[in-house]
């Protein structure tokens, strides 16, 4: 199992020498290795057993990496980074030809994000290169929000993994691109799309390819339990659908008293969107360790961060 340390110097000296770590974010625990180490990028693709065709996001330290790694930077883009970052905003731009295609899967664009952790921006700081960290979990499943779920997920494919503490957002970044129309969401994440459509004006949505992908995070199955989980707009008729099973439940705020439920993990006590995200991730673990038949997930108000918690969720459910 990885050594789980609060040691940044000693992660920060195991990534220079190509190894790769497990690193917290404010949104989940990312899989991490220095960015022009071609042993680390293929380590970390192997690890988590991810498909090369799927690009990784690259993190920096601050604002000015930007034009360190990217070119024809649109002025929109330096708005919404000068705005969001550090953030839950990921950012896809033309890539400087310093970028190996290894990152970007032969793409001409790279996503870029400062993460709004204190850990992990301290250690880039001690760093003379970015970091590439999607997930740090196996292709699909639950992603990571405390270094135990790390833990839980890997022997000792890697050395160390950089505790931070819950995270906070508990669900990835948005991922926003640029087109010659304007801005386009090419993920849903822990930034509420109405905020970044005050500086964007109305977002475009790009159409998942999911041969190609053109960013990170965009397969339709992905950040899945293990027991089977169904997403629903009305819990107490599909309560009544799975009598006599042991059924799991994920609600935002309602509590549901029936024989037949095991557990259920209500997301927020102030109903709070900010909450539920927060918590979805650490509660789909809890509910996936509960030997159930079923877990049925609720559908939540199909705006701000609840379009974003249904994303996770119709990709948890989807087969």
């Amino acid at each position: 199992m990885p050594i789980i340390t609060e040691h940044i110097t000693e992660v920060a000296a195991s990534l220079s020498m190509e190894e790769v770590a497990a690193i917290p974010t404010e949104t989940v625990y990312g899989l991490a290795g220095n960015i022009y180490s071609e042993k680390a990028i293929r380590s970390i693709f192997r690890i988590k057993q991810r498909p090369l065709f799927n690009p990784l996001i690259v993190h920096l330290a601050d604002v000015s990496a930007m034009d360190d790694v990217a070119t024809d930077i649109p002025p929109i883009a330096r708005m919404l980074a000068s705005q969001f970052w550090p953030g839950p905003l990921t950012l896809l731009l033309p890539k400087k030809e310093i970028i190996p295609d290894l990152i970007t899967a032969g793409k001409a664009t790279v996503a870029l994000r400062v993460p709004n952790h204190p850990v992990t921006l301290a250690l880039l700081k001690q760093l003379p290169f970015p970091l590439a960290a999607p997930s740090a979990n196996p292709f699909g499943s639950i992603s990571p929000t405390t270094a135990q779920h790390v833990a839980s997920y890997f022997k000792d494919e890697f050395p160390f993994i950089l505790d931070g503490g819950p995270c906070i957002s508990g669900i990835e970044s948005t991922i926003i691109g640029f087109n010659t129309d304007g801005a386009v969401v090419y993920r849903y994440g822990s930034l509420a799309v109405e905020e970044i459509e005050k500086i964007t004006g109305p977002l475009q949505e790009y159409i998942r390819d999911e041969e190609n992908p053109e960013a990170p995070g965009m397969l339709l199955r992905h950040y899945a339990p293990s027991t089977k989980t169904i997403l629903s707009s009305d819990i107490a008729r599909s309560i009544r659908e799975y009598t006599g099973k042991k059924i799991g439940l994920m609600v935002f705020s309602e509590s549901y008293l029936t024989g037949d439920i095991v557990v259920q993990e209500r997301l927020t006590e102030k109903n709070s969107m900010e909450e539920a995200a927060s918590n979805l991730y650490a509660a789909m673990h809890r509910l996936d360790q509960q030997q159930l038949d079923i877990i049925i997930a609720e559908r939540f108000p199909d705006k701000g961060l609840g379009r974003s918690i249904n994303d996770r969720l119709q990709r948890a459910t989807h087969s």
